[in-house]
């Protein structure tokens, strides 16, 4: 699915934005609930109100004696709806007034002042109102059960439920409601069972149920079991896929529904956007404008903001916000979801003016999950400072906002301020210790992560899989292969799931370090493969100089559906750079556009330079660094200058080569070495001499060849020449004795 969309994105995304654009107290003495407001009132109806309120009650019979008369309704009839519309209003202390003056009254006058104290949750005067009553029908339990239910005294509620003399579907459905919600989704299933007669609401809360607690098979069974479905029922489903992961089968169900509304519409883009699916949700928005009448609302635009921060395009959310603004849902953001997307939107694109802008202006409605986005934003742009006077001035902070700063100080370089920060962490989690060690690691402090990770595991913390990974990563990159053995042996008897990355992880660290063997047999074991497994493997024979594996890997990779990418063949270049298979070099470069639609990168072509250097063929490769299909750089004419080798024959080529890469980089060491040498060799002394002054006046040196060996926890580096080490004397003896 993911594949189709992505095709299709690039050619809609632009009308997209052309549719954006266009786009406890008793019954004598009253305190009035709520302000007085007549908006949803007549006037008459404000009269009497006031008249309630103020306990002028002769004034407020004789005024509904009147409106009976005027509007001819029975007096009764008129008494209670005004009485309903108080109660709902929550003008309950009012209506309960005008109950008691009703000269007459019947079991609806009665249902209705039972539901205002139920709606308002005033449940004790509910319950002695509901014992008063001289007549109760089954809307009269009903409305008790519901209120008992509310308030979480489920228990209450379902031995009300027990005592009912009638009970219709109403009932039912109201009591597997209330089930639900407090908790008891196995006896909420027992009584549905039990339902004489089921209506569609009857399977819509039971499914609704299941849906909300993950449970997605048991959802479908009832929902394929269903003889009619509404509207609500398909985008429950739908929002139950989306919410456990699985897009596709929401999508799926979203093709089959029969009719969609605005909820449907918006619990699908929604979906998609929570599952990353930025590209589709923006698409099916599209879709949904350029079809159908139905005007999304504001539920809509926060998955929208939440789909163009992924998507990384901030001249849509710019008219996306505009669309918000004229609409008028700003007004309606009572909750300030939809602002907070904004502030993410924002803080995503770096517009942290915007962000910071929307987030004052809403400051009273904001969570901390908008300071967090403020925080990440200011780090993303290096405003480091900002960050930290942002964290310093909230009221309270959550670990996201800890772990954010933190990180930001590892990247930018400030390993002490990031130390002192966790330090003063209240609560550290695994994730923060995590952040902690991918810090280190990533400022090329290894033995420091690795004391972090086990001061971690001596205060009870539990790795996550992620800290491992970090860990094996950073030994495949110094190739310190016993330490890695050591956090796999960790990993095994710690953690019980091991995950793709993890697998992904192993292999590359063991082919760092040399074990090829042990990559291999890691990735032979996996189930499930991805593309970063199979790349791991590639990379991993490729570097070991194993074309004939790298090529087996690949075409089992192809057969498996796997479409490769540039990492891909990189690999596979490099394989046949290693064996001299110039031929087939050419061959898969050439498919990389022509059959996989993969452009080649800067590094593609460098390998194929090398590839017709291994072969001698320097004048082919000359003519290739001249038809690349964009400007080469310094590293193309180096890769050029650098198969040139010692032969008089191609001391031409190395002398342009050369010359392009010291106009491009004047000070580029290795450039004039190799060029100082094949003077050398072709016995160009003069201009070799001359050179080496040019050099010595630029102050141009070249960086010393390093190993280096890990030896107690302690790093040991020799450099080309070394003398400086204390045992030098006798590692050059053993060595001279070695090659004797």
């Amino acid at each position: 699915m993911r594949a189709l969309f992505s095709w299709v994105f690039s050619l809609k995304l632009a009308r997209i934005s052309v549719r954006l654009k266009f786009c406890n107290l008793n019954s004598k003495c009253y305190i009035t609930q709520l302000p007085f407001s007549s908006s949803k009132l007549t006037f008459d109806d404000s009269r009497l109100l006031q008249c309630l309120s103020q306990q002028r009650l002769h004034e407020a019979r004789n005024l509904l004696d009147e409106l009976s008369e005027r509007d001819g309704q029975s007096r009764v009839v008129r008494w209670t709806s005004l009485l309903t519309k108080y109660s709902k209003s929550g003008w309950v202390n009012e209506a309960r007034t005008l109950f008691e003056i009703m000269p007459e009254r019947n079991v609806v006058s009665y249902n209705g002042m039972l539901s205002g104290y139920v709606r308002w949750g005033r449940l004790s005067e509910a319950f002695q109102f509901f014992e008063e009553m001289p007549e109760r029908n089954v809307v009269s339990w009903t409305a008790m059960l519901c209120g008992l239910a509310n308030a979480g005294r489920i228990d209450e509620a379902r031995r009300l439920f027990d005592a009912m003399p009638e009970k219709n579907v109403v009932s039912w459905n109201s009591i597997v409601s209330g089930m639900i919600r407090n908790g008891d989704l196995e006896g909420a299933k027992v009584v549905f069972d039990q339902i004489p007669i089921r209506n569609i609401v009857s399977w819509n809360a039971m499914i609704a149920g299941y849906v909300e607690n993950g449970r997605m098979e048991e959802a479908r069974l009832m929902f394929d079991e269903m003889q009619d479905r509404n509207v609500i029922t398909w985008t429950s489903m739908i929002s139950g896929y989306c919410r456990s992961g699985n897009a596709d089968e929401g999508y799926f169900l979203f093709r089959r529904m029969p009719e969609r509304n605005v909820v449907s519409w918006t619990a699908m883009i929604g979906g998609f956007a929570w599952n990353g699916f930025y590209e589709e949700a923006l698409l099916l928005f599209l879709e949904w404008q350029g079809s159908f009448d139905k005007k999304p609302n504001g539920e809509t635009f926060i998955s929208l903001a939440y789909a163009c921060a992924g998507v990384g395009l901030p001249s849509l959310g710019k008219q996306l916000h505009a669309q918000v603004t004229t609409n008028g849902w700003e007004n309606e953001d009572h909750d300030g979801r939809l602002a907070k997307s904004l502030v993410h939107m924002y803080s995503t694109f770096g517009y942290m003016d915007l962000a910071h802008f929307i987030f004052s202006k809403n400051s009273d409605s904001f969570t901390i999950q908008s300071c967090n986005s403020l925080i990440t934003g200011y780090i993303q742009i290096g405003q480091l400072e900002r960050a930290q006077n942002l964290f310093d001035g909230v009221p309270f902070r959550d670990k996201i906002s800890w772990t954010s700063l933190i990180s930001g100080y590892f990247s930018a370089g400030d390993v002490s301020k990031a130390r002192l920060l966790f330090r003063n962490m209240p609560d550290k989690d695994a994730l923060a210790w995590t952040a902690m060690i991918s810090g280190h690691v990533q400022n090329e402090l290894f033995v420091e992560a690795a004391n972090f990770f086990s001061e971690m595991r001596g205060l009870g913390v539990s790795p996550l899989n992620s800290t491992y990974c970090i860990l094996l990563g950073a030994m495949g990159a110094m190739a310190y292969l016993d330490p890695g053995r050591q956090f796999h042996s960790l990993v095994i008897k710690t953690q019980h799931n091991f995950d793709l990355i993890l697998h992904n992880s192993l292999i590359s660290m063991y082919a760092k370090c040399g074990e090829i063997n042990e990559a291999y047999s890691i990735f032979s074991n996996m189930v499930f493969r991805d593309l970063v497994s199979w790349n791991s493997m590639i990379m991993g024979f490729s570097n070991h100089g194993l074309a004939e594996e790298t090529l087996k890997i690949f075409e089992a990779m192809v057969e498996s559906g796997t479409s490769p990418n540039s990492v891909t063949f990189l690999g596979i270049l490099s394989a046949c750079n290693h064996a001299g298979l110039v031929s087939k070099g050419w061959d898969f470069f050439n498919a990389m556009s022509n059959v996989y639609a993969v452009r080649p990168g800067l590094e593609h072509h460098i390998c194929m330079i090398n590839l017709l250097g291994r072969a001698g063929k320097v004048k082919e490769a000359y003519e290739f660094v001249s038809k690349l299909p964009f400007e080469p750089g310094h590293a193309a004419w180096g890769a050029l200058l650098g198969i040139c080798g010692l032969g008089e024959t191609n001391a031409e080529i190395a002398r342009i080569a050369a010359k392009r890469v010291l106009e491009l980089d004047p000070l580029n060491a290795p450039a004039h070495v190799v060029l100082c040498n094949i003077y050398t060799a072709n016995g160009k002394h003069f201009e070799e001499k001359m050179l080496r002054r040019e050099m010595g006046l630029k102050g141009v040196r070249k960086v010393p060849g390093c190993s280096w060996v890990l030896v107690k926890g302690r790093v040991r580096v020799f450099l080309c020449g070394d003398k400086f080490q204390p045992e030098v004397g006798e590692m050059l003896l053993i060595l001279f004795k070695t090659v004797w």
